[in-house]
């Protein structure tokens, strides 16, 4: 009789986690909108603080890119964490450390500071973002269910992307540019409270130390890689001590930490998942695509508003069918998935992808409004895909008891791939802006010199020389940057196709496994001790 009533109460318990788990989804849904809104807020207004803190070409990378590189850089220490102390715990404090770093990037009053203040988000961002995913794929074991979670989950990241622009362009219509970090805060205030009632518990298994040596390790060789890459185009002198330096310390630091991962017997990040051919692709696929996007939304918010005169609020409304392109393409993403398969899903994405960005090579120094449109709107739709099939095919490949780290490792390939993105179109970019100002008649070598940082510095030298020369080296600088686009539009193709190549190895059919959906600590405390020590109930 007990143990009928036992079984009858784990049937009770499974049909309420079932419930509970698309609650579980909302939650994690507004943790993700808060790290995608703080990705995109701030690339309308990057002319705005190049005005008032007059960064240099270096320290304007820097104040974009520090954000994602941080938060690649720390993912899998925090990930690690969450496993030992509980991912929801780790996630309420991410909270609160994204609101105090959001309130001192507001009132910034130097470069330094503010990229201070972003690099502090990026701690935020990484104690965020891999509860998201580490909770979603232990709460949503069916592969179906779990499709459709990733698919609603990825259009809210798109939703993000939408809102960033749109809501940066808003408030700099109306107020100075420390208001786009202040919308983070009520975001943070809603969250916490609603993610410390509703969402459930997570840990791992918690076994062996923590390994702080490794992530330190791992973190360090991020940070050193993309310091080099962002040194080797950013207009600075190439030298041993500031630019190969930190590239070969990072490589090796990065080397060393994967030589310790794998003689580790509980290691923080479980190598062996990348010997399976759909995971190591899954991830690569997924570096490729956001190296792509973030670096052409950057350029692209830039083009909108400092060649054809955009507004901020114009420019984010110009970025909105992008948006609501890749929203439409995850809602369909489970769908999709089902019917093309894993492999033509991904590559058919690339090669969207990829005829979007040679369409937008047609762009101008004159607003051609249905090119932007439908270039865009592909764009969107394209990568969207592209990243849908590839999180759900790495998720879905991953073990269970694994979920966590490979949540880790998506998330640090999305953001390593978002700041490589930038710095390396951002050095393509810049490599092929300068040369087009280094012989205008009639401007002196210094102010020359000047313009060839960034297309806004040229506009301000432009202005004060004044007269026909000034004239003349505004048009020189908005062609050139044009020119620079068309480069960089090209690079950005080309590394899209070799994506569409490496998603040649995922398999062609979706395999749904049948797993029975179970809940993750949703009961209470004492629910759990009692359904841990119980017979296990079969599916029929």
């Amino acid at each position: 009789m007990s143990g009928t009533t036992t079984a009858a109460a784990l049937r009770r318990r499974a049909a309420g986690a079932g419930a509970n788990r698309w609650v579980v989804l909302v939650v994690l849904c507004v943790s993700l909108l808060l790290v995608a809104v703080d990705a995109t807020v701030l690339h309308v207004a990057v002319p705005a603080v190049t005005e008032d803190l007059r960064p240099g070409a270096m320290e304007l990378l820097w104040i974009v890119d520090a954000y994602p590189l941080v938060c690649a850089s720390l993912l899998i220490l925090f990930g690690t964490l969450g496993d030992r102390v509980g991912h929801r715990r780790v996630l309420l404090l991410g909270y609160g450390l994204f609101g105090v770093a959001s309130a001192m990037a507001a009132v910034a009053d130097s470069a330094h500071v503010l990229i201070v203040a972003r690099a502090l988000l990026g701690v935020g961002g990484a104690m965020i973002m891999p509860a998201t995913l580490s909770i979603l794929r232990q709460v949503f074991p069916d592969r179906r269910e779990r499709a459709l979670a990733i698919g609603i989950w990825s259009a809210v990241a798109a939703v993000g992307a939408a809102v960033g622009p749109l809501l940066g362009g808003f408030l700099l219509e109306h107020f100075w540019w420390g208001s786009v970090f202040f919308v983070n805060i009520p975001l943070m205030l809603v969250s916490l409270p609603v993610g410390r009632l509703l969402l459930p518990e997570s840990k791992g298994d918690g076994q062996g130390p923590w390994d702080v040596v490794g992530a330190l390790m791992a973190a360090a060789g991020l940070f050193g890689m993309v310091f080099g890459v962002k040194r080797l185009g950013g207009g600075e002198p190439v030298d041993g001590a500031s630019t190969v330096l930190p590239l070969l310390a990072g490589a090796t630091l990065l080397v060393l930490f994967v030589r310790r991962q794998k003689r580790r017997p509980q290691p923080l990040v479980d190598l062996r998942m990348f010997g399976r051919p759909t995971f190591s692709t899954s991830v690569g696929c997924i570096v490729l695509a956001m190296l792509a996007l973030v670096g052409l939304e950057l350029i692209a918010a830039q083009y909108l508003q400092l060649v054809l005169g955009l507004s901020p609020l114009q420019t984010g409304l110009r970025l909105v069918p992008l948006t609501f392109a890749a929203m439409a393409a995850g809602l369909a993403g489970a769908r999709m998935l089902r019917r093309f398969g894993p492999r033509r899903m991904v590559c058919s994405g690339f090669c969207l992808t990829a005829v979007a960005v040679v369409l937008l090579t047609a762009m101008g120094p004159t607003d051609d409004c249905p090119l932007l449109l439908s270039g865009f709107v592909l764009l969107g739709f394209g990568l969207e895909t592209t990243l849908f099939g590839a999180y759900e095919s790495m998720l879905s490949e991953a073990p269970p008891e694994q979920a966590g780290g490979a949540a880790a490792i998506g998330e640090t390939s999305y953001q390593l791939g978002a700041g490589i993105g930038i710095a390396l179109l951002g050095s393509v970019m810049n490599a092929a802006y300068a040369p087009g100002l280094s012989s205008v008649p009639g401007v002196p070598s210094s102010a020359s010199a000047s313009a060839s940082h960034s297309l806004g510095e040229a506009y301000e030298v432009a202005a004060q020389l004044g007269g026909p020369v000034g004239a003349a080296l505004r048009g020189a600088a908005r062609d050139a940057f044009v020119h620079g686009l068309h480069v960089t539009l090209l690079v950005s193709a080309g590394l899209l196709l070799l994506g569409a190549v490496m998603a040649l190895r995922l398999p062609r059919v979706m395999h749904c496994e049948a797993q029975e959906p179970r809940a993750v600590d949703l009961p209470g405390p004492r629910e759990a001790e009692v359904a841990a020590h119980a017979p296990p109930v079969t599916a029929r």
